[in-house]
């Protein structure tokens, strides 16, 4: 049988008024219009039901195939335009900081990603505890965004050497001073900001604040809890009081007692003394499990399930006690920065640690050695942060290459993808034109194509990434597992 359509004609004409009048129409409501729109549409429920009956195995059939296939494994839908490219969107910076030759030594996102906030103060050695620091904040999503211009300023009268924004209140931002206490500001709050602190007490940490993370109360929903890490070797929580202090609710102390003997510790007796903590990293499969790094060198696995009694003798309120359960081979430095994968299933439970020695190593939590050392940087890798959306991807910080005349180094951003390679670096970075290493690096995780990295130079680079590192593959997860398999094997 066939069906073949009548002649299809076509003709071409021209229409032009001879003359044009403005005018305003507005159309009378009409009740018989209401009436029709509102009459109920008639259906033949059942004509639908017999054609639901019959159709019905034939559906379920092919739903049944569709919930068993796997040819979607890892597809998600971009709604977004491609990137080909990297590029430096913002270069952010306050110029009275820059002129007091202050460094940013954090970065953090709010939680809406819009915000980017910074620290300022020193992290290249030196007596930096009276000398004035500042936060700055600015938000990418206002049209009139002045790089130069943050759009809070909180002047802070310690070097501040770490901050982190609050996970779900986007005003609120702890951050760990150099003289060892912990302040909350409200940047909703332009006149007086700070609204909880610890003060300085037997229990404020006796060394510079490294780390600061944001943790949830399981007992009382309605309040958090935040976490310091100091090089006075002790992790401490802390609950929020009403008359605006930080109270210490629990506490950890490293030492080298507790350390497995294993570890062999560089540059500490055994005994009782205080293995200075730099870093630490929340296990994504197990909330009580947490990594350290240390600055003999080591990461350490830890627990706050941890009940035995650190020995270390201090003035704190609360007994403090020893997380420290297993420890991992060192670097051949102080280890700067750890990061847990928030992709890895309990046969891997990866995390990466990266030091003084220019190396990332990626560890398992089931085994001492590394399954893969990277030798990114020549100098100093100051941070280490996996990627919140592609399981193969990593950002690490470093001051890289010596110049040539003095000793100095120039600091790069290296993007590193185990899908294209698993010795070098996808892509490096360079940040800062002079001889300065990049501090700080940190993910955007409602925004994942943004990456912001502080330097020494006092400026904060606001990166978009290319499709390459923020769209996951088919199966990444297949791959991270084979990868660690064979290394393993």
């Amino acid at each position: 049988k066939s069906c073949q359509t009548g002649k299809i004609s076509t003709a071409e004409t021209a229409v032009q008024s001879h003359t044009s009048r403005d005018v305003g129409v507005q159309t009378d409501q009409s009740k018989d219009a209401v009436q029709d729109f509102q009459q109920e549409v008639q259906v033949d429920y059942t004509s639908l039901l017999s054609f639901l009956q019959r159709v019905e195995d034939a559906v379920i059939k092919e739903l049944n195939k569709n919930w068993k296939s796997r040819a979607f494994d890892g597809f998600e839908v971009n709604w977004t335009d491609q990137n080909e490219t990297v590029l430096c969107l913002h270069t952010l910076s306050y110029p009275e900081a820059q002129g007091q030759n202050l460094q940013v030594t954090s970065v953090s996102w709010n939680a809406t990603g819009s915000v980017v906030a910074c620290s300022y103060g020193r992290l290249d050695g030196g007596d930096w505890s009276t000398e004035k620091s500042y936060i700055c904040t600015w938000n990418l999503d206002r049209r009139g965004l002045n790089p130069q211009r943050p759009d809070l300023v909180v002047d802070v009268p310690s070097s501040v050497m770490c901050l982190a924004f609050h996970p779900s209140q986007p005003s609120l931002i702890a951050g760990g001073l150099f003289s060892g206490e912990l302040v909350v500001w409200d940047t909703s709050r332009t006149e007086d900001p700070v609204i909880r602190r610890t003060g300085m007490t037997d229990d404020t940490h006796t060394d510079p604040v490294y780390q600061v993370n944001w943790l949830p109360d399981t007992k009382h929903r309605n309040h958090d809890r935040l976490l310091s890490v100091s090089t006075d070797g002790k992790i401490l929580v802390w609950r929020e009081e009403r008359d605006g202090r930080l109270a210490l609710a629990e506490g950890f102390a490293v030492v080298a007692q507790q350390v497995p003997r294993s570890a062999q510790l560089k540059k500490f007796t055994w005994g009782e003394a205080a293995v200075g903590v730099t870093s630490l990293s929340f296990s994504h499969f197990d909330p009580r499990v947490f990594v350290v790094g240390v600055e003999g060198g080591y990461s350490l696995k830890c627990s706050t399930a941890a009940e035995t009694l650190a020995l270390h003798r201090t003035g704190s309120s609360v007994s403090l006690r020893a997380p420290a359960e297993f420890a991992f081979s060192p670097h051949g430095g102080p280890v700067y920065s750890v990061s847990c994968s928030p992709f890895h299933r309990q046969v891997l439970n990866l995390f990466l640690s990266c030091g003084t020695d220019g190396q990332v190593h990626l560890h398992s939590m089931l085994q001492t050695q590394p399954l893969l050392s990277l030798q990114l940087s020549k100098k100093y890798l100051f941070c280490v942060r996996w990627s919140p959306v592609r399981p193969l991807v990593f950002a690490a910080a470093s001051g890289e290459g010596n110049c040539n005349k003095c000793s100095c180094f120039t600091g790069d951003v290296h993007l590193f993808d185990f899908e294209k390679s698993s010795q070098k670096p996808a892509l490096s970075i360079k940040q800062a034109a002079g001889e300065h290493p990049v501090y700080c690096v940190e993910f955007n995780t409602k925004q994942t194509r943004l990456l912001a990295a502080g330097d020494a130079a006092g400026a904060v680079r606001v990166w978009q990434l290319s499709s390459d590192f923020t769209e996951q593959g088919p199966r990444e997860m297949n791959h991270l597992e084979q990868l660690a398999g064979e290394i393993t094997d």
